[in-house]
C-alpha cells in the first residue's frame, strides 16, 4: 500500500502524526489544520521554509487527496497492529505440531503439547498439566526467594566484613609503609653521617700531610734560592784577576764564612717527605666495616641466644654458642642388650625457667641427637636469629613444639608433618617469632629467601629457641652454632 510505504511523506511535522485534515499553504508544504491554524496565529510564517502566511491562510480547503492518503495509511496502521497480536495468540501453540500447549516436561523444563508428551524425543519422560507445574514451580520460587534473602543478607554482612578487612589492610600498609621509610631513614641518616665523619677525617689528614709537605717545600725553595744567589756572587768575584780586589770583594760580604761552610751541601739537610693517606681497613673494607657499625646501632638487632647444659657428653661453649658432641660417657657407657634406645636428660634452671636438653643414642646405628633450649625466653613482640647448620643431614631449628626438621633432603614442619616443597641447602637457617600473630617463619639467612611460615603457633607460655642435631661416635668438630652479630 502507497499509504504504509510513504507514512513519513503523510505526517504533520508540527505533531507528527499522520495528518489529520491536512491543508497546504502557498509555499508548498502541508500541515494539520488545526496544527497550522495555532502556528499561523502567533508567528504568520510557515513552520518549515519561514515564509508568511497571510491571515486567511487558515481558511485554505482540504487537501482531499492528502486526506485520502492519510486515511488509508491509518488503517494500514491498525491492521498491522491487529495482526501483529493474532501472531501472539498464535505463538501459544506448538510450534511443531501446531496444538495447544497444555503439560509441562519436568525432564526438559519446558512446556509441550500432547503430541510432543508421545514422541520419542520425550519418551520416558515426566509431564504435569501447565497449571499444577505453574503452582508447583512458583512455590519453590517462593521459597527460593526466602532462602535468597537470607542469603543477600549473609552476603552483604560478608561483604561488609570483607571491605573493613581491605580498609585495616590498607591502614597497616601505610603503617608498615611509615614504619619502612621511619627505618630506613635511620639507616640512611647513619649513612649519611658516617660517610661525612670519614669524609672529614680524609680533609684532616690531607690539610696535615700538605701542610707538612709545603714546610718542607718552602725550606727546599729558600735553600735553592740561596744556593743560586751564592753561585751568581761566586761567578762574579772569580772572574776578578787582581788578587787583592779579589779578596777584599769576597771577604765584604763573607767576612765571617769559610768555603767548607758556604759551600757544603744543602740537599743533603733536606728530605722529601712523603706522608701516605691511608684510612686503615676504611680504605678497602668500607663497606664491611661500616655494616659492622650498623649492627651496632640498627634497633632491634638479631637475638644473641645463649645455650646451657649439664650433660657430660653435650658441650657447651664458653660463650653459649655451640651446641657439640663430647663422646667421653658414651664411649665409657655399658649398652644393655634387652634396651635398644637409651636417653639422658638433664634440667637447668635460669631464673624461674627450666631448661631442658636431651641426647639420644641407639646402640645399633651408633647414632646420636642432642637438642638443646635457649636461656632466652620469648612472651612478646619480635624476633629474629640464625642457626649455622652448615652441611648436616638432620637438624631441627625452631621454638619448642614448633620447629623446621631437615633430614635427608627433606624439609618437614611440626604442625604439618607434611614435606615441603622447598629444594634449597641453606647453611644457616634465619627463624622470625612474631608473638603477636603467633607466627613462625624460617628463611635462608644467606639471600633471606623464604622457606615457610607457621601459622598460630602455640604461645600460651613464654617460649625458648630450640635446637637438634644427630652425631655419631667420634667427638664433634662441626657444631651447630648460633649466629651473633
Amino acid at each position: 500500500m502507497a499509504s504504509a510505504f510513504f507514512s513519513e511523506d503523510l505526517t504533520c511535522s508540527i505533531c507528527l502524526t499522520i495528518f489529520t485534515d491536512p491543508v497546504t499553504l502557498l509555499c508548498g508544504h502541508s500541515f494539520c489544520r488545526q496544527c497550522i491554524t495555532d502556528i499561523v496565529n502567533t508567528q504568520h510564517q510557515c513552520p518549515q521554509c519561514r515564509a508568511a502566511v497571510p491571515t486567511e491562510g487558515t481558511c485554505l480547503p482540504t487537501s482531499h487527496i492528502l486526506k485520502s492518503l492519510a486515511e488509508k495509511a491509518k488503517e494500514a496502521e491498525k491492521m498491522k497492529k491487529e495482526h501483529g497480536h493474532e501472531k501472539a495468540e498464535v505463538a501459544e501453540l506448538c510450534p511443531e505440531h501446531e496444538e495447544k500447549l497444555k503439560l509441562f516436561c519436568i525432564t526438559d523444563q519446558q512446556l509441550a503439547c500432547i503430541i510432543c508428551r508421545d514422541g520419542e524425543r520425550h519418551e520416558g519422560h515426566k509431564f504435569k498439566p501447565i497449571k499444577e507445574a505453574a503452582a508447583s514451580v512458583k512455590k519453590e520460587l517462593e521459597m527460593g526467594m526466602e532462602n535468597l534473602s537470607d542469603d543477600i543478607c549473609a552476603t552483604e554482612s560478608l561483604a561488609n566484613t570483607q571491605r573493613e578487612e581491605i580498609r585495616k589492610t590498607k591502614e597497616k600498609s601505610q603503617q608498615l609503609t611509615t614504619q619502612i621509610c621511619r627505618q630506613f631513614e635511620e639507616m640512611h641518616q647513619f649513612l649519611r653521617k658516617r660517610e661525612d665523619e670519614i669524609r672529614n677525617d680524609l680533609k684532616r689528614k690531607e690539610e696535615e700531610a700538605v701542610e707538612k709537605m709545603s714546610q718542607t717545600l718552602d725550606a727546599m725553595e729558600t735553600a735553592l734560592s740561596e744556593s743560586k744567589e751564592l753561585e751568581g756572587k761566586v761567578t762574579s768575584v772569580l772572574e776578578m784577576k787582581d788578587p787583592e780586589s779579589f779578596l777584599k770583594s769576597w771577604t765584604e760580604n763573607n767576612s765571617m764564612m769559610t768555603p767548607e761552610h758556604l759551600f757544603r751541601p744543602r740537599a743533603k739537610e733536606l728530605q722529601v717527605v712523603n706522608t701516605s693517606l691511608c684510612l686503615g681497613p676504611y680504605e678497602s673494607h668500607l663497606q664491611f666495616f661500616i655494616w659492622k657499625e650498623m649492627l651496632q646501632v640498627i634497633q632491634p638487632q638479631a637475638e644473641e641466644l645463649s645455650l646451657i647444659s649439664d650433660s657430660k657428653n653435650i658441650t657447651v661453649s664458653d660463650d653459649g654458642r655451640n651446641l657439640m658432641y663430647s663422646p667421653e660417657i658414651i664411649q665409657s657407657r655399658q649398652y644393655s642388650p634387652q634396651y635398644r634406645q637409651h636417653s639422658i636428660y638433664s634440667q637447668h634452671s635460669m631464673g624461674s625457667m627450666p631448661q631442658y636438653y636431651e641426647t639420644t643414642y641407639s646402640e645399633v646405628t651408633s647414632e646420636r641427637y642432642a637438642s638443646a633450649c635457649s636461656t632466652n625466653e620469648f612472651t612478646s613482640g619480635q624476633h629474629y636469629w640464625e642457626i649455622e647448620v652448615g652441611k648436616r643431614e638432620y637438624w631441627k631449628v625452631g621454638v619448642k613444639n614448633n620447629y623446621l626438621s631437615y633430614n635427608k633432603q627433606k624439609y618437614v614442619t611440626s604442625s604439618q608433618d607434611t614435606e615441603l616443597t622447598f629444594t634449597g641447602r641453606p647453611q644457616k637457617i634465619g627463624i622470625y617469632l612474631d608473638c603477636l600473630s603467633e607466627e613462625l617463619s624460617f628463611y635462608d639467612a644467606e639471600n633471606m629467601s623464604h622457606i615457610h611460615t607457621m601459622g598460630k603457633c602455640l604461645m600460651s607460655e613464654p617460649v625458648a629457641a630450640y635446637f637438634e642435631y644427630k652425631f655419631s661416635k667420634a667427638a664433634d668438630h662441626n657444631p651447630l652454632r648460633v649466629c651473633w652479630f
